[in-house]
């Protein structure tokens, strides 16, 4: 199977200000497509080599997992963007959210602290079990909520080149401006959607 990079769902300025087109640029096309390159460099003649992403994921360890997690990563992460977001999510996950968290202010706020409280590289997911029950987890450089058997609904980056050109050190400003101004509800509740159908499936 071919692994191929899709295409960022929006031009390079269009998070602007809150990502700067600068940041894309250099986190896409350097770091995104690189991850891409050294997994395909890793598992060429392998078992590997006719696997989807979340196989390898699932299935392999060292850098085969490491790269095809941040491809998988990087994308999910861009979908979990959109200019003009933020607000208030659809009517079923804001449901789900309130049963979750109590409400938007405590989710929001147990969110940051996990993505705050990374130490080091990685990122801060939004997840849903198999009954569609949601958490908040954060995972280390490469780990992926995959792994985990929880099904990611969004995810910020903390890996410092996500945010350095836009906020230096200041992790929190960046992963504030993407809570009040970019997450993507509709991807989260579409992704909400897609486990509540198999859950209902599996229990009918």
């Amino acid at each position: 199977m071919k692994l191929t990079l899709e295409p960022l769902p929006y031009d390079k300025d269009a998070l602007a200000p809150y990502i700067c087109a600068r940041t894309l640029e250099a986190h896409y096309e350097k770091h995104h497509k690189g991850y891409l390159a050294k997994l395909q460099d890793a598992i060429a003649e392998t078992s590997l080599a006719n696997k989807t992403l979340e196989q390898i994921i699932v299935q392999a360890e060292g850098t085969p997992f490491n790269m095809a997690a941040q491809v998988w990563n990087h994308t999910f992460y861009w979908n979990s963007l959109r200019p003009a977001g933020g607000g208030a999510p659809p009517k079923a996950l804001t449901e789900a959210i309130r049963q979750g968290f109590g409400g938007m202010n405590e989710f929001k706020r147990e969110l940051a602290e996990v993505a705050n409280g990374q130490f080091g590289s990685g990122w801060a997911w939004l997840v849903a079990d198999r009954s569609g029950k949601l958490a908040v987890l954060s995972t280390g450089n490469a780990d992926n909520p995959l792994r985990r058997e929880a099904t990611p609904l969004l995810t910020i980056d903390v890996w410092e080149h996500a945010y350095y050109l836009d906020y230096q050190h200041e992790r929190e400003k960046y992963v504030e401006a993407v809570l009040d101004h970019l997450l993507n509800w509709d991807f989260a509740a579409e992704n909400l959607a897609k486990v509540r159908r198999a859950h209902d499936t599996l229990a009918a």
